[in-house]
Order: structure tokens, then C-alpha cells, then sequence
């Protein structure tokens, strides 16, 4: 299977496509783009994953870098780690949400954020020139460095919105869906910091996901059935490198993914004001709860780099997509679960209401979300003519093709992760989002 190489990062199935020498040449181009110094590698659970950190570890030492070992951590802790150390950039191996066969690198600056489109094309260039190796008095070495988690936690509890007393008053008890990844002990621990109790469910941290570790309702039939029998308040669910977050309200219902920057947003916005940006592929509801608080949105493409690159140049107050990912640039600007999880039960303690009954008071939408397989995107000239025939809308072609019509949109895309092409079709109602998303589909099959 090819590579899957965008914005997201260097992506592939283990064997088929992606291998030892795959992965020690990528990371010795770029090794050879940074600038000297240290590089931090962290990495998700997967069994593949120390097989790749070797092979990473040793193309940076190659091109004369200090490697950092943080170990089993987070994609949002390593981004911390980064962040706050000497650093000139880091290596996140995970292939996230994908199954367990996926690996992946995520590269990131000396500042903690993804590389964006410019420098990737820069990597590129390196890739292909496959210079930068160094003699052998100039090798890096390897170290391992632990606290990586600890860093991590006192950033979001120093939070300016956060009152740990506030929420362990309220006596909330939580369900923990960590997948087996990367989360199975951060997350715990947070929700201990806060005074809540916690359940945990699949929190070995074995890398053996017991189902789809995407967190989206069809696959949180566990967690729902956990929250119910053991009468807790909520549920979360976090992809195997704590990236996304998807909701559970007390009555054992998954809230669509969708829902968890909504929520983050009405929290965060009617305390502190201030700009967003958010992917084209996000609900439509980001629009209706910012103009509560009188705040702009701005969209852009999807990737977690083009969301950022917005976020920062519009000083924004907080970004994501609609994958469950909530990024607040305060502690670092990138996707984080962890973050998200604290806006969430601070918005519980603050109101004294619970999670079901903030959903609740969300403005009725549907969406609907489908994908076909396609090693190659579709002519945009001729989709973007098609989607015109769905009704009066105006058509965006920043990434892939999306129809907005009157209280209504579709965005056919392909996947940065994956060899689909993804349909996204939202609505006021289900029967018109699914009509939308099943003519969108006939064009495509």
C-alpha cells in the first residue's frame, strides 16, 4: 500500500509500505532540514512503535542529533515537551485514529507545532537528496529523559479558567475509554488531579486496541453500557495518541464528536472572548455558538497544521476540527484531549448542569459522515459543477470541493490519512443531510 505523505504526516501500514529503512530515511531528511540540536521522540503504544523509535533514533543520530527519548507519551505531551525544552523539534510516532496495522511520524517544529505545507514541501527536497549524514565524531547520542506527563499536566491545571476545588466539589465520576494507547495512564491521572473519580477502561496501555480506536459513537458500545451500569455522570474516549475526544453523557448516549468543540467553545468563549478557527469539515454549530459571544470564525482546510497556522495569525483564542480535536494555543497550540477534558468538567462544575443538558441546548443539527475508497481525488472541476446542481449555494475549493447552501452544506474531500475520499454532509434534519450525503455519494461510485 503507498504511503500516505500530506500535512498529517508520514503515513503507511506496517510491511506494506512502511518499514524500518521507510522510516530511517524520512527521519534522516529530517534530521538534515533542522538546525542542530536535540530532537524529542515520543510515541504512541502500538507494538510496531518500538521497532520505528529505533529507526528514527538512529537516522537522527546519523545527521548529528541528540535524541531525547520521552517514551510512551501523548501526541499533545510531546508537543509540551517540545515546547518547553531546548529542543530544535521532536518526532511524534502514532498513526493516531488509524488501526492498529498503521504507524506514522508526525514532525514537529523546535516551537511545538506541526511543520506546515511550506516546510513538508521543504522535507521533501531532503528526502529526495538523502544528504545531511555526519562523520562519526559528529554522531548525536540517545537519552532518555522521564516527567514528560508531569510537564504536561501542570500546564492545563495552570490553566486561567480551571478551579480544581470548584470541580472536585461536585463529586463527578467518570468512565475513561483510553483504547490501550497512549492515554491509559494521563488521562486517569488528570481526572484524580480534579477530584474526580475515575473508571478506566482499557487503560493497560498493552497497544492492543479492542476496537476501532477512532472515538465516534459506533464504536463506543463498551463505554455507553460502563456509564450506565456504573451510574457515572460522563464518559470520555480518547484515540490511542489522546489527540481526539469524544463525549458520553450519564444516560449512557454518545454525543457525535462533533459536540466536544461546540461544548469547549460555549465554555471557553462566554469567559474569554476572542477569534476561532476551525476546519471546513466542522459543524456549522461553531458559527451559531460563537456569535453567542460575538466571536469570529475563520475555516480553513483540513489539517491540524492549517488550522493552527489561522488560529495564531488571527490570535485566536481557540481552534480545532470536528474530529473530537480542541486546540487552546494558551498552553500549546495543538489538538489536545487532555485539555479538552478539563474545559469540559469545568463547564459541569460551573453550571451545575449536566452533560446531556448542555447538549441539550445546542440548536438541532444533523450530520452524516461516509467514505469511499479511492487511491485518487476527483476531478474538482466537474464536482464542484455536480454539487451546484444540489441547489442555490456558493461552492469553496480550498481543500477538495464543499457545497453550502441554506442551512446546509456538503465537503467531499480526500482523506490526509487514509486511501478514501471523504463525504461530509450536514443539515437541519437527518432525512436531508442523508439525501444530501446519498447524491453526493452516486457521483462518486
Amino acid at each position: 500500500m503507498p504511503l500516505r505523505i500530506s500535512i498529517s504526516g508520514i503515513r503507511g501500514v506496517i510491511g506494506d509500505g512502511l518499514d524500518a529503512v521507510t522510516v530511517a530515511r524520512w527521519a534522516a531528511a529530517f534530521g538534515a532540514w533542522l538546525p542542530a540540536g536535540p530532537v524529542v521522540v515520543g510515541r504512541d503504544t502500538r507494538p510496531s512503535g518500538t521497532m520505528l523509535l529505533d529507526a528514527v533514533s538512529a537516522a537522527l543520530v546519523s545527521t548529528g542529533h541528540d535524541v531525547v527519548d520521552i517514551g510512551i507519551a501523548t501526541t499533545p505531551t510531546t508537543e509540551v515537551a517540545v515546547q518547553e525544552s531546548d529542543a530544535v523539534g521532536g518526532v511524534i510516532i502514532t498513526a493516531s485514529h488509524n488501526p492498529q496495522q498503521w504507524n506514522a511520524l508526525k514532525f514537529l517544529q523546535g516551537n511545538g507545532l506541526f511543520l506546515t505545507a511550506a516546510h513538508n514541501r521543504e522535507l521533501r527536497v531532503c528526502f529526495e537528496q538523502e544528504e545531511g549524514h555526519v562523520p562519526f565524531d559528529q554522531l548525536g547520542g540517545v537519552s532518555q529523559r522521564d516527567g514528560a506527563d508531569d510537564e504536561h499536566l501542570r500546564a492545563i491545571l495552570a490553566a486561567p479558567w480551571l478551579d480544581r476545588g470548584k470541580i472536585a466539589a461536585v463529586g463527578l465520576h467518570a468512565v475513561v475509554d483510553a483504547v490501550e494507547g497512549a492515554g491509559g495512564a494521563i488521562v486517569p491521572r488528570l481526572l484524580e488531579e480534579l477530584g474526580v473519580r475515575c473508571t478506566p477502561l482499557y487503560c493497560g496501555l498493552t497497544g492492543n486496541f479492542p476496537h476501532d480506536p477512532e472515538p465516534t459513537p459506533a464504536h463506543l458500545e463498551k463505554l455507553t453500557a460502563i456509564v450506565r451500569e456504573t451510574g457515572a455522570d460522563l464518559g470520555f474516549a480518547v484515540d490511542p495518541d489522546v489527540d481526539r475526544l469524544a463525549l458520553v453523557d450519564g444516560t449512557g448516549r454518545a454525543l457525535s464528536e462533533e459536540m466536544t468543540l461546540v461544548l469547549a467553545a460555549d465554555f471557553l468563549l462566554a469567559r474569554t472572548p476572542g477569534p476561532m478557527a476551525v476546519n471546513l469539515s466542522t459543524t456549522g454549530l461553531i458559527e451559531k455558538v460563537a456569535a453567542r459571544h460575538g466571536c469570529p470564525v475563520h475555516r480553513t482546510p483540513v489539517g491540524e497544521a492549517n488550522v493552527v497556522e489561522t488560529l495564531l495569525a488571527e490570535d485566536g483564542i481557540l481552534g480545532g476540527e470536528g474530529n473530537g480535536g480542541v486546540i487552546y494555543p494558551t498552553i500549546h497550540a495543538g489538538r489536545d484531549a487532555l485539555v479538552g477534558i478539563a474545559m469540559i468538567l469545568q463547564s459541569l462544575a460551573d453550571t451545575g448542569r449536566s452533560l446531556g443538558d448542555l447538549a441539550g441546548d445546542l440548536p438541532p443539527v444533523a450530520m452524516v459522515k461516509d467514505k469511499v475508497e479511492m487511491d485518487y481525488a476527483p476531478d474538482s472541476d466537474a464536482l464542484a459543477e455536480s454539487l451546484l446542481g444540489l441547489g442555490t449555494g456558493e461552492v469553496d475549493r480550498r481543500d477538495g470541493v464543499k457545497w453550502i447552501g441554506s442551512g446546509s452544506w456538503v465537503h467531499v474531500r480526500p482523506s490526509n490519512t487514509e486511501p478514501v475520499v471523504r463525504i461530509i454532509a450536514e443539515a437541519q434534519d437527518a432525512a436531508t443531510a442523508d439525501d444530501l450525503l446519498r447524491r453526493v455519494r452516486s457521483l462518486l461510485v
